[in-house]
């Protein structure tokens, strides 16, 4: 549903001579239809520049984005007709921002008419639809109230209903729930989840917070500097060994108490992860087990956990117990150890 190709921005300051910010470095993203996909990083990783691009806000400096099929920067900058073109393609493409954009002159419902206008339907078409989409987001008494008198979830909800007043197969979110208490923020999430599901939307978000990607997403992408150095479904990367993502996840700490001990990250994910599996190796080897660290949370409907054990000895004196969890299908990784096992790297990553 939407790719990405190369993409790179560059940034050129007006005040400093030959001084660039390359804020985009070859991007190649591809999201799968129907899916919510989770683009993570810090401040300055290129998020923002990304999402901008998809839908042209910002022009990139080179590569190509193509949504449902339509190549939308071939349509950049080529005459009337490609304009126009070009904002019919965008209409299709629904924008959900950090801070709301609602205009406070405007009621509720108006603030949902206005992409309606925009396209030219009637009044009598605005009216039904944007009551239509203010009950589908759960704000159907709010119509007549203006911004000021709404909540953040609540003004946030709004943004979501204008979002889909073009009826777009797409949904990209600007970090529309760091400005939100944890409460709302888990709602908001929840709505754009079911948005998902009743309208077979392709839901592209970024953000900052790990819980975001945890609570709604089925496929992530960690971008770091301008690139994305690791993809994939979120099944995939906890089943990676080396995954930072994996790790952020579902971090866990804890240090071996000595050199003469072995420190394993253990990560379950379906079936296994109801089965006593680490008693069972005390039991079958009689080792004495400490567990430094846990965490265990639902991913798309499925338990998963990771967990941090100390055996005693060095790492080749626990080959067998170690393949043992291997067995039990179970993802191994050792802390601090060189890497035994490529990263997972998709869709083009860097």
């Amino acid at each position: 549903m939407i790719t990405t190709s190369g993409l790179t921005k560059i940034y050129r300051a007006h005040r400093s001579r030959g001084r660039e910010v390359t804020a985009l470095d070859g991007v190649d993203l591809h999201v799968r239809e129907g899916e919510v996909y989770g683009v993570i990083g810090q401040s300055g990783a290129g998020k923002s520049s990304l999402i901008r691009c998809v839908n042209l806000l910002e022009r990139p400096t080179s590569g190509t984005v193509t949504v449902d099929g339509q190549d939308l920067t071939a349509l950049a900058g080529r005459g009337p007709r490609a304009g126009r073109e070009l904002r019919r393609a965008r209409s299709r493409i629904g924008m959900v921002f950090q801070h709301f954009n609602l205009l406070s002159s405007r009621t509720v419902q108006d603030n949902v008419e206005l992409p309606l206008e925009i396209l030219g339907k009637t009044g009598k078409e605005r009216s039904r639809r944007a009551l239509e989409l203010l009950d589908l987001v759960g704000l159907a008494d709010q119509a007549k109230a203006y911004p000021a008198q709404l909540s953040g979830g609540q003004k946030q909800r709004v943004g979501i209903a204008r979002a889909l007043a073009g009826d777009p197969k797409v949904l990209l979110s600007d970090e529309a729930t760091s400005a939100l208490d944890p409460e709302t923020t888990r709602s908001i999430l929840q709505l754009l989840r079911d948005l998902n599901r009743e309208l077979g939307l392709t839901v592209l978000l970024i953000t900052h917070e790990m819980d975001v990607v945890k609570s709604i997403c089925d496929s992530a992408a960690l971008m770091e500097q301008g690139r994305v150095v690791e993809s994939g479904t979120v099944g995939e990367l906890l089943a990676t060994p080396g995954s930072e993502l994996a790790a952020a996840l579902f971090p866990v700490g804890g240090e071996a108490s000595g050199e003469d001990r072995t420190v394993v990250d253990v990560t379950f994910h379906g079936e296994t992860a109801t089965r006593p599996v680490i008693s069972q190796l005390s039991r079958t080897y009689n080792i004495d087990i400490s567990i430094l660290g846990a965490a265990i949370d639902t991913v798309g409907g499925l338990q998963v956990g990771r967990m941090r054990i100390e055996l005693p000895g060095r790492y080749e004196d626990n080959v067998v117990p170690i393949g043992f969890l291997r067995e039990q299908g179970l993802q191994i990784d050792l802390p601090g150890a060189p890497a035994r096992e490529p990263l997972l790297v998709k869709d083009g990553a860097k």
